[in-house]
């Protein structure tokens, strides 16, 4: 008995005849420069955008010191804001990045630092028992580490000529004030004993601010997120 087998035959797939390599078009290899060339543009526009961005929007910082301790620890990463203090003058209570100026007390003045804002133009501040007093008002810091323990050298209304140096550490009860002038602010670490900042070199320039402290992105911890500006 003979069997059939076109159903079988019927059931297989065709095999397409292999193909001429003759007809198979060459791969094509791209040089470096070629693909540097056609993404040019791209990276060139991703490079202006990010310098952009760093130059007048946002940039990172690191805290490399303890001078704005418990509040910011050393290492701590942030986000600066560099656009706010465009539109509105900093808010007493702000953390700012800014140049510190030029005088001799100042290790490198090219050297970016990171302090709170306490006094603001036309401010009248006085230390009383290790208490800074603004206009006369005992103000609130429940971020400091300690009460600061030393004098402010005055003159008059001002600070005087000779100030723009470490002052003697003394526990003296009366500092006589001074006023903030127009156009500079009064900004301390919040570890006040460690902190190199307006009580050793004076008012701070307000064209000498670079932006606020507006995020702690690292550690991710519980710490991280937003720095809030104590209410006074």
């Amino acid at each position: 008995m003979s069997s059939d087998n076109s159903s079988d035959r019927t059931n297989q797939s065709p095999v397409n005849p292999p193909s001429d390599p003759k007809q198979v078009p060459p791969v094509q290899e791209r040089s470096l420069k070629t693909i540097l060339a056609d993404n040019l543009p791209t990276v060139t526009v991703a490079i202006l955008l990010a310098v952009g961005v760093r130059i007048f929007v946002a940039e990172p910082r690191y805290i490399p010191s303890s001078s704005m301790e418990p509040t910011l620890l050393i290492d701590d990463r942030l986000i600066i804001d560099k656009l706010s203090f465009r539109w509105r003058k900093p808010e007493r209570g702000e953390i700012i990045v800014f140049n510190p100026p030029n005088v001799a007390i100042v290790p490198d003045p090219t050297k970016v630092y990171i302090k709170r804002v306490i006094g603001l133009p036309g401010d009248r501040i006085s230390i009383h028992d290790g208490k800074v007093f603004i206009n006369d008002v005992p103000l609130n810091e429940p971020y400091i580490a300690t009460p600061p323990n030393y004098t402010l050298p005055t003159q008059d209304d001002a600070l005087c000529p000779n100030c723009f140096r470490p002052p003697n550490v003394q526990s003296g009860k009366n500092y006589p004030y001074f006023t903030v002038p127009n156009g500079k602010y009064w900004v301390m670490g919040d570890n006040r004993n460690n902190s190199l900042d307006s009580h050793a070199w004076g008012f701070m320039p307000e064209e000498n601010i670079v932006g606020r402290a507006m995020f702690r992105y690292w550690p991710f911890d519980s710490r991280a997120g937003n720095l809030t500006v104590p209410k006074y």
